[in-house]
């Protein structure tokens, strides 16, 4: 017997539909009604039910493929009880045209009547030929006010899901349904009070379509409107204005797991608008169906997780939350709340870990004549009202190697492509202060002198201390220096500061016996630990950058040159 050919039957104005799924393969035997393919506009999917009983011979499309009415989907070898109703099919390019609106992608808005003065109760349009089709999901609340073609409620019958958009403008008084409702056409969704700037109240109702004399099912293909379902809100809905936000770490769509998931035609459009993998949702509908809801959760939980630097649970992995232990199970506890300073400065470099691939270079600097001619000024400086410090002298030399090396002075710009140099020099210094670490910035250290660098040093310090610090006295940094020489160790790896691409860290001096001129001198040797952003610096670099700060604290004059 000779193979009939299956087409694509008529689904409204449309010239391309996507395939997303196709239901049947070369060899398989299928029922009347039964699907063969899925297909997906931004308004509906649609299945397209196989038009006799019989066997597929040949499949003519793959999923991705675009296709519109009259294409080839499959041909079928008719069994033979179905051979004359197949026939007749065959002869005819699609059998929708019988339901009239069930097959058309674009229905008229939900109809409404008048009920009261300035009111209409808005009624289930033409669905095609079925007789209860359940609610799913009910989409707005008394209450809520609503733009003429909103979303109002959403249906699904076996075929094809379908968003009830409202006739008019206005507010929503009552809803006469809920969710699990099976609802037909002219059953009233709700009652809306018209807007006065709205015509809709002047439009008649939709004349019932002509009945058919012989009617047979066809694919029950409805439309959704243009617009996205608004996010689930406890109030009237605001439209779409929800934005994918800046640095969430959304995963890539994956194009096969989206077109699998269970979800009406609006949500996926408003997925797709926020960039959201539907594959990564979990529904909350029924069978699992993802909602509007499910997807502005699945949005929220994954900024929080982003900006409190826990990815714990999201499809990339990441750092896992901090436990919550009850201590109090081993021995008697105190909790004391952190001071606020430590409480930023605990994010700050928590933050700064995650996002800077750190590498620390560690070096050590001759500064015998360096501590020599600071014992010889500290006199002189204590005249003029201030202490002259290591510190002083290591600004200096900082801001010698920020000239020398240009991309010490930078930082990497969001793209993460570009560099930016500054042609400006300021030093942030770690200050111990009761309330926790704090770094203030001093400016244009490389137009300054010694005695100047330590006099400001001195003042900054003393203002950090008593908690009188301006913000802007602490912004604008290009590197950084934190000292331990007052308290000990022999190194250590501090944390970058971002944006900066490097911090300098210094331990304790200590006097060690170096070798020079065929015998051990005893020599003043200062640790050095410079951390730094590996995407910016290498470690050929940093190495030179130590290099070169050890000769400038140990040969003052070099700083002239």
């Amino acid at each position: 017997m000779a193979a009939q050919e299956i087409k694509v039957p008529d689904i409204g104005d449309f010239d391309a539909v996507e395939v997303i799924e196709v239901l049947v393969t070369a060899g398989d035997s299928v029922e009347e009604e039964q699907p063969l393919i899925t297909l997906e506009s931004d308004k509906a999917t649609l299945e397209v039910p196989s038009s006799a009983s019989g066997k597929i011979t040949a499949v003519k499309i793959s999923e991705g493929d675009k296709v519109a009415e009259g294409d080839v989907i499959a041909l079928i070898e008719v069994a033979a009880a179905d051979s004359d109703s197949a026939d007749d099919t065959a002869t005819e390019d699609t059998g929708a045209a019988d339901t009239g609106a069930a097959a058309d992608v674009e229905p008229a808005p939900a109809a409404a009547t008048t009920a009261s003065a300035g009111s209409q109760d808005i009624k289930v349009p033409d669905i095609g030929d079925f007789d209860a089709v359940e609610v799913i999901e009910v989409l707005v609340a008394a209450g809520d006010s609503v733009e003429e073609e909103q979303p109002l409620i959403t249906l699904e019958s076996d075929k094809a899901t379908l968003e009830v958009p409202s006739s008019a403008s206005g507010k929503i008084t009552a809803v006469k349904v809920s969710e699990g409702d099976k609802v037909a056409e002219g059953d009233v969704i709700a009652t809306l009070t018209v807007t006065a700037t709205s015509d809709a109240s002047a439009r008649a109702p939709q004349p019932d379509a002509a009945p058919q004399a012989t009617p047979e099912p066809a694919p029950a293909a409805s439309a959704t409107p243009d617009a996205a379902p608004a996010p689930i809100t406890a109030g009237p809905q605001q439209g779409r204005q929800t934005q994918a936000p800046a640095g969430s770490q959304l995963t890539p769509v994956n194009e096969k797991a989206f077109s699998k998931a269970h979800a009406a035609p609006g949500v996926r459009k408003y997925a797709r608008e926020l960039g959201v993998d539907l594959g990564q949702v979990t529904g909350t509908g029924r069978k699992q169906r993802i909602l509007a809801a499910d997807i502005n959760a699945y949005v929220k939980a994954t900024v929080k997780a982003a900006t409190s630097g826990s990815m714990a649970g999201s499809a990339g992995g990441g750092v896992p939350a901090q436990p919550d232990i009850d201590f109090s199970q081993f021995g008697e506890i105190e909790t004391v709340e952190l001071a606020r300073i430590r409480k930023l400065s605990a994010k700050a470099v928590h933050k700064n870990w995650l996002l800077i691939p750190h590498v620390t270079q560690f070096d050590s600097a001759d500064i015998t004549d360096m501590e020599a001619f600071r014992q010889a000024n500290k006199e002189r400086a204590a005249q003029q009202g201030f202490k002259l410090t290591p510190l002083a002298f290591m600004l200096k030399a900082c801001a010698a190697a920020l000239k020398a090396f240009p991309d010490l002075n930078s930082s990497l710009a969001a793209d993460g492509e570009h560099l930016i140099h500054k042609h400006y020099c300021h030093i942030a210094v770690a200050v111990d202060t009761d309330a926790g670490l704090m770094m203030p910035v001093l400016r244009d250290v490389d137009k300054k002198g010694i005695f100047q660098l330590a006099e400001e040093l001195g003042d900054i310090s003393s203002r950090a201390r008593a908690g009188k610090l301006k913000a802007a006295e602490m912004q604008g940094a290009c590197f950084s220096i934190s000292s331990l020489g007052g308290v000990g160790g022999t190194a250590f790896t501090p944390i970058v500061n971002s944006p900066e691409v490097a911090i300098l860290g210094v331990s304790r001096s200590t006097m060690q016996p170096v070798w020079q001129n065929g015998e051990f001198v005893p020599r003043l040797m200062l640790p050095l630990s410079l951390s730094y952003d590996h995407r910016v610096i290498d470690g050929a670099k940093a190495a030179r950058i130590t290099n070169f700060l050890s000769r400038a604290l140990g040969d003052l004059r070099t700083l002239l040159l």
